[in-house]
């Protein structure tokens, strides 16, 4: 975690009046990246058209099974090379939440492709062979899950600013009414939660039927909770800011090059994708940063 920074002494009126611009400034765009964010997760539309190769990035994820990056995209969903190429896998179709159960087991939601019948939103979606194929599992026609947790045996959503959580991946429990932007589960509690939203960070410790906010935490936009116990966060213009102790304190790290659009690490690596198309990832703790795509 990076040392607390103290503020240098002896600054004139001047000095501080121009701190005070530069800081509004910042929170301006800040604040209106955040905005854009948090409309675009809630704007995507059905009828995905022709692929355009990797746009619009709405969830990585890494299969166990042989440590390959995914992207979850509007137009499909990709694996990722270590030389940047890409694989497209599966059909032709906006995949939103998209995440790994198990070694060649996904969950998604999203929206049909072009060429697709069927309801606008999909539901809760499952591939159980590396993404060749997918079924429905349930809330056809209901629900279009923007963000999807696995963890402790437990499927974690939300759809229309409503977070749900099920057991079987069929039957939801309806829990906390909450605009989220992205959410990361304790690896140690599976009633532990950490959620983005417009008005800053929020923690549950009832499974997410009560949130309170973390106060003096950065203004994050995505999420994501290693099996280490190291919660990464990405704010609006791209810094990484890392937590060891649940959130209560963080220490800022490098920055992505970009806007955040979706991110997930292991133990080891950090992913970020980024809105003007770019796949970023650091081996360092998020200090540095290399382009993959």
């Amino acid at each position: 975690m990076s040392p607390r920074r103290t503020a240098p002494r002896g600054k004139t009126a001047k000095q501080d009046s121009s701190t005070v611009v530069v800081a509004t400034a910042v929170a301006a765009v800040i604040a209106a990246a955040a905005i854009l964010f948090f409309v675009s997760r809630d704007g995507d539309s059905a009828g995905t058209a022709a692929p355009v190769g990797m746009a619009h990035v709405h969830g990585l994820a890494v299969d166990p099974a042989d440590g390959q990056l995914l992207a979850g995209t509007h137009f499909g969903a990709f694996r990722v090379g270590e030389d940047g190429k890409l694989e497209q896998f599966g059909p032709v179709q906006d995949f939103m939440g998209f995440s790994v159960a198990g070694p060649g087991h996904y969950l998604a939601s999203g929206h049909p492709g072009a060429d697709q019948g069927g309801p606008g939103n999909l539901g809760l979606i499952e591939s159980t062979d590396g993404g060749r194929t997918w079924e429905t599992v349930s809330l056809e026609g209901e629900a279009d899950f923007h963000t999807l947790e696995v963890r402790h045996g437990r499927v974690y959503g939300s759809s229309g600013g409503q977070l749900m959580v099920s057991e079987d991946k069929k039957n939801w429990d309806r829990r906390a009414s909450i605009p989220i932007g992205d959410l990361a589960i304790s690896p140690e509690d599976p009633d532990t939660l950490l959620v983005t939203t417009q008005e800053g960070l929020g923690i549950s410790t009832d499974g997410g039927r009560r949130f309170t906010s973390l106060a003096g935490a950065p203004a994050l936009l995505l999420l994501t909770w290693t099996d280490d116990g190291t919660l990464i966060g990405v704010d609006p213009v791209g810094t990484v800011h890392l937590s060891d102790d649940g959130g209560r304190t963080w220490g800022e790290r490098g920055n992505a090059g970009g806007q955040p659009g979706a991110l997930t690490a292991t133990d080891e690596e950090i992913f970020i994708a980024t809105r003007d198309g770019q796949v970023v990832e650091s081996s360092d703790g998020g200090k540095t940063f290399q382009r993959l795509v």
